[in-house]
């Protein structure tokens, strides 16, 4: 594309394509055009570029702690993360997840900040750029039966058992586990290492195919759209139909049912 003065569409056009092909001379050339349409693109040019340069700060941000632990020689990982401790039915999961050192940074979130769509479509990418996942499930009666602080313990402990290689130093969100290797616990760690972020979303997407097999089997209770917790229709159920054997008997307000 030239600098020769072009139709306000065609400039619109130019910048709405990837910004990494976006001739910098040529958008500075066009900021003397005094055209609002041009003047709008410009604007609209400079939010996506705003939106990128924080998401690029995120991905450094998130893979900073996993550098450091690499440069201090630690080539295993592990990021360890849980969902589902608030529902008051079906299981608490865990995943632990070791990324690959060197790998495309892409850019991993919390998985309570994404779709699903989102999550669905990151997995491959964490599958292909991680050198081992592991996931360990605790059911209902595991929760009722040792709490579910305890459950989720067990769980995330029965995660990094399960990790082929084993890892050489664990990234904890937010849960202090006993280990006889290396570890930190950081508090809203999802929020702060790939790794963990990889390992929520890893753990939502398979707690969520449980919920919604649940879903087909006690199709009374919404599990397909609340995943367990204890939303207004999710009550209104329990109310009608009473608890069904994935309900947590030691939750409120299940265990007034027993």
């Amino acid at each position: 594309m030239t600098k020769d003065k072009l139709t306000v569409q065609a400039i619109k056009d130019y910048l709405k394509q990837d910004l990494s092909a976006i001739d910098t001379d040529l958008v500075a050339s066009w900021r003397l055009d005094q055209r609002q349409g041009v003047i709008k693109a410009l604007s609209q040019y400079d939010r996506r570029l705003t939106k990128e340069s924080e998401r690029q700060e995120h991905i450094r941000y998130m893979n900073q702690i996993e550098a450091d632990l690499h440069a201090k020689g630690f080539q295993y990982i592990a990021g360890v993360d849980e969902v589902g401790r608030g529902p008051l039915a079906g299981p608490v999961v865990t995943a632990a997840v070791i990324l690959k050192p060197k790998r495309p940074l892409f850019d991993l979130r919390d998985s309570k900040q994404l779709s699903q769509v989102q999550r669905q479509n990151l997995i491959p990418l964490i599958k292909e750029n991680s050198v081992a996942i592991a996931i360990n499930v605790q059911d209902n009666e595991a929760i009722d039966r040792y709490n579910i602080l305890n459950a989720t313990k067990r769980s995330m402990m029965n995660s990094i058992k399960k990790l082929s290689p084993q890892a050489e130093y664990v990234l904890i969100d937010a849960v202090d586990l006993s280990l006889d290797i290396p570890h930190s616990s950081l508090i809203k760690g999802d929020d702060r290492v790939s790794a963990i972020a990889a390992a929520s979303i890893i753990a939502k997407e398979y707690r969520d195919q449980i919920m919604r097999d649940y879903a087909k089997q006690y199709p009374a209770y919404g599990f397909d759209r609340n995943v367990g917790y204890g939303t207004k229709e999710h009550l209104k159920a329990i109310e009608t139909y009473g608890p069904c054997p994935i309900h947590r008997r030691s939750f409120a307000p299940i265990k007034d049912y027993f």
